[in-house]
């Protein structure tokens, strides 16, 4: 059953979290050339990957879901690595839900919106789920770190 729930907890992360990443980093710089170019099929892209990032964020809610079901199986809950893949994950679901997607809305509806800043917000939900994954595979404080 452990296997499994592994299986299924890293598959949720490949197929949730990488198309949320993908379009969302994509978002900056086609918001930037919509916004200078006014091109209609530059908004049709914008709205297909705000809707790839949301649908994919309510997906991805079966990562920690998952997650938490093979720490508990494993009796891990307790250890650093978990505890800090727990609060980096809490962090990039913040930084994606009160950040990210209400910059892309504002995008979407018109409202000036510094591009810039919309990057700076994507890399970082990006570089939270790197250190996820760095932490995941080397497990600090764990015996079977090393």
């Amino acid at each position: 059953m452990t296997k499994i729930l592994l299986t299924i907890h890293i598959l949720a992360v490949i197929i949730a979290i990488g198309p949320v990443a993908v379009a969302a980093s994509m978002f900056p710089p086609t918001a930037r050339k919509a916004l200078a170019s006014g091109n209609d099929a530059d908004m049709a892209t914008l709205r297909l990957l705000n809707r790839i990032c949301k649908v994919y964020a309510l997906v991805a809610i079966a990562v920690p879901v998952f997650g938490f079901a093979v720490a508990g199986i494993l009796h891990v809950t307790g250890d650093l690595w978990i505890i800090v893949s727990i609060v980096l994950t809490g962090l990039a679901a913040l930084v994606l839900g009160l950040l990210v997607l209400p910059y892309q809305q504002r995008v979407l509806d018109g409202k000036p919106t510094p591009t810039a800043q919309l990057a700076m917000y994507t890399g970082l939900f990006n570089l939270l789920w790197a250190v996820v994954t760095v932490v995941m595979i080397f497990r600090p404080g764990s015996s079977l770190a090393g």
